[in-house]
């Protein structure tokens, strides 16, 4: 089974920060998506998700907190949220593009699908 660790950044607005992925993504190509990625065998869930928003949005986390698991399919999903810091530039180095969405403005989006569940989820924790 394969699993991820995700990050749902969110501003002061309670807009949340989603990644365009690419036409060529070998999952969910072109769609809507958190920024995050797989665990290695190695690491825990923490520290995928930490490494992840490095590697995607040159972005440190400081404290991110796990309010959500789910299996989905052949995928186990950790789900952080945390407050983003408009102090520190993000840098998009993976996927097409990014932007700040409302929940209403995520309804909109061509997603993968259960990104909408998994907000309404975790909505009251941001």
């Amino acid at each position: 089974m394969r699993k991820v660790a995700l990050i749902v950044l969110f501003n002061k607005e309670k807009k949340i920060l989603l990644q365009h992925r690419t036409d060529d993504a070998p999952i969910n190509p072109s769609k809507w998506g958190f920024f995050g990625g797989k665990i290695k065998e190695d690491e825990t869930p923490l520290e995928a998700v930490k490494r992840e928003c490095l590697e995607e949005l040159d972005y440190q986390l400081t404290g991110p907190k796990l309010v959500h698991k789910r299996k989905y399919g052949d995928c186990y999903s950790y789900i952080y949220v945390e407050a983003y810091n408009p102090k520190k530039e993000l840098i998009l180095r993976e996927g097409q593009a990014m932007g700040w969405f409302s929940l209403p403005e995520s309804k909109e989006l061509d997603s993968n699908g259960h990104i909408l569940e998994i907000l309404y989820k975790i909505f009251d924790e941001i």
